[in-house]
């Protein structure tokens, strides 16, 4: 399921079924802060609110991004009805047509989750980004349901992203970008690039402190070892502190107070005090430091060291703080990191196809277990750990109440994260590849070589459904959840982006169990009119007229782009590029088109072998990227044998 607060389909169509009886049957009122009813002896009030200043009124909301708030409460004593997790929806209206007449059958179409039901705006998403090998994020609306997905934004950025954090309201992500020693801040409402900040030499891992005060940029260059902290209220770096040399990973106490750097030719572990924006001390690790990790129950980090073979614990500054304990294990270690707890961590030998796992309250190892893909990364749900193995396909599963057994197995089974190793990538990234789907005993895990994204529900043998990355390796893969959160006791919200015109919002309760639909009409921004006109892209008409072709056959690929308003042609183009794909991913090629006047554009073309082609242009002067451009299907067939003589 894609939704992040609706349960299961067959519960949710009764409960839209009982709720025909009796709980649309109030009349709305405009209150100043929305529009109100009372069904049921429950209060539902519908509130709209611009994102940004200029954005209209609560009563007369303008297009553009808008905070949807619905506030819950009991109608006679006015409690707050907290703990709930409502759905709602949104459809446009057309002509004289009414929100409220049929409501509850509404509902019941969007719940039946057909690809012809969708509504226009479905406040219960969540998007799905990767972080490309080129210099893009990919922005998408995983449609499982529906078998496929929606693209909703191609981020560009300076160049290639290595790390990534979400600040925890979900309205900005930080990119690390090391090749332009640049930090990139992108609006998740928008989807658009709002600064791009110099951090320093070759930025590297990011973390967020858990009150979102700092962000922490590790800086990897011979010049500039040490971190950076970006204010993320002003956008501006609050200081930048040296370290150590060497590559950095970054773990941030969940007090908010310190923060541990690695330094990894330095040997080190560097504690940064928050307060001061400074150093506090340095401490070894052994060689190679490769990963550090924070317990919170054992107030410590906890370091591993490649070279060495050894963890060393490193207290947090503090009363009776001093050097921590050592374990001795064997070298290749890798990754750390704490299972939910913060008590037991899953410590990763990539090298030598090991998981160890470590008790913080006793320092020791109590369970091991073989791993023979190469483990170099962990993720975990509620239930379980997730291990990305680098050399194989196969992504393991350890159930957590399983673990911290001293001396017992740990049990273990796996699922294929698709058809190639999932390590198998000329970039790696720092960056997680598997993560949790909200709302869902789900996972979404990122295979680079195969271009692709698969969603896994825990209980399955396999994953139930996958996407391809638009051409582009996914590197890393993040959740941003847009389903509608309780902010404040009763009040619930998310942030949508609405058009102009009028809407049937329906809300949905399991329990109580209440069906509503308010309308709300939104009216043009006059700003952004002007904006869509100069940003609409080319207008491309394909000029193709044999779609059937053979192996081996030259066709011409015709194509003519007239501008968007005044429907001229557009003559003269020099970056006009014809991408021509097998549907199968497994062949590609781009061709710069020429001009024959008259805004036509064509290419030459021989398909190499019989399959299914798509077409599509790109011409980036005229606004008109690959994704937006009109799809054109070639069918080809082979070859037929020649006559035997």
């Amino acid at each position: 399921m894609r939704r992040a607060a609706v349960l299961p389909l067959l519960t949710l169509l009764g409960a839209a079924t009982a709720a025909a009886a009796g709980k649309e049957g109030a009349s709305p009122s405009e209150t100043p802060s929305g529009r109100r009813v009372v069904a049921g002896g429950i209060a539902l009030e519908l509130a709209v609110e611009p994102v940004s200043p200029g954005g209209g009124t609560a009563a007369e909301p303008r297009e553009g991004d808008a905070v949807v708030r619905f506030r819950l409460s009991d109608a006679a004593t006015g409690t707050p009805l907290a703990g709930v997790s409502p759905a709602a929806w949104m459809d446009l209206l057309r002509g004289g047509e009414s929100a409220g007449g049929n409501c509850t059958s509404r509902v019941k179409e969007i719940l039946s989750e057909s690809l012809f039901n969708r509504p226009a705006v479905d406040l219960n998403v969540y998007y799905v980004l990767a972080l490309n090998q080129d210099a893009t994020l990919t922005v998408v609306d995983p449609l499982f349901g529906f078998g496929g997905t929606k693209l909703l934004a191609l981020v560009e950025l300076d160049s290639p992203g290595e790390d990534w954090a979400l600040s925890a309201d979900r309205s900005r992500l930080f990119v690390s970008m090391p090749e332009s020693n640049r930090l990139a801040v992108v609006d998740t409402a928008s989807w658009k690039k709002v600064a791009s900040l110099e951090v320093g030499t070759r930025p590297g891992r990011v973390a967020l402190q858990p009150d979102g005060a700092y962000l922490w940029v590790a800086l990897d260059g011979p010049d500039g070892a040490g971190v950076a902290a970006v204010d993320t209220r002003s956008l501006k770096v609050a200081a930048g502190i040296p370290t150590g040399r060497g590559r950095h990973d970054l773990a941030v106490s969940d007090d908010n107070r310190f923060v541990f750097v690695t330094n990894r030719d330095a040997a080190t572990v560097s504690v940064i005090d928050v307060a001061k924006l400074a150093k506090a001390r340095d401490a070894e690790t052994g060689p190679l430091p490769a990963s550090v990790a924070f317990s919170t129950q054992a107030r410590a980090a906890y370091v591993t060291s490649e070279e060495g073979g050894t963890i060393t614990a490193v207290p947090a500054p503090g009363k009776g703080a001093g050097q921590g304990a050592r374990i001795a294990l064997e070298t290749g270690l890798g990754a750390i990191r704490f299972a939910p707890g913060g008590r037991l961590a899953f410590v990763l030998n990539p090298q030598r196809n090991r998981l160890y796992v470590l008790d913080a309250a006793s320092n020791r190892i109590v369970q091991k277990a073989d791993a023979e893909g190469g483990p170099d990364q962990v993720t975990f749900t509620q239930e379980l750990a997730y291990l990305r193995q680098r050399n194989s396909d196969s992504v393991l599963m350890v159930p957590l109440k399983e673990i911290g057994k001293e001396g017992a197995p740990v049990p273990a089974v796996d699922f294929t994260g698709g058809q190639n190793p999932l390590g198998k990538i000329s970039r790696p990234s720092p960056a997680d590849s598997i993560v949790g789907a909200p709302g869902a005993t789900a996972v979404l895990v990122a295979n680079p070589a195969d271009g692709a994204i698969y969603y896994y529900q825990e209980g399955m043998a396999a994953p139930m459904g996958s996407f391809t990355n638009y051409g582009r390796q996914p590197r890393a893969v993040l959740v941003v959840d847009r389903s509608l959160r309780e902010r404040q006791p009763g009040s619930y919200e998310t942030v949508a982006r609405l058009q102009a015109g009028r809407y049937r919002v329906a809300l949905f309760l399991d329990s109580p169990r209440t069906v509503h639909c308010f309308e709300l009409s939104v009216a043009e921004d006059p700003v952004l009119a002007v904006q869509r006109l100069r940003e609409q892209p080319v207008k491309v008409e394909p000029r193709i007229l044999d779609r059937e072709l053979t192996a081996g056959q030259t066709t011409r690929l015709g194509f003519r782009l007239t501008d968007p308003v005044t429907g001229k042609p557009e003559e003269g183009l020099t970056d006009v590029n014809v991408l021509v794909y097998l549907a199968s991913g497994t062949w590609h090629r781009r061709q710069w088109a020429r001009g024959l006047g008259d805004g036509l554009y064509e290419v030459d073309f021989a398909p190499p072998a019989g399959g299914t082609y798509q077409v599509s242009v790109e011409c980036l002067s005229q606004r008109l990227p690959f994704h937006r451009s009109p799809r054109v299907v070639l069918r080809v067939t082979e070859k037929p044998p020649a006559p035997s003589p």
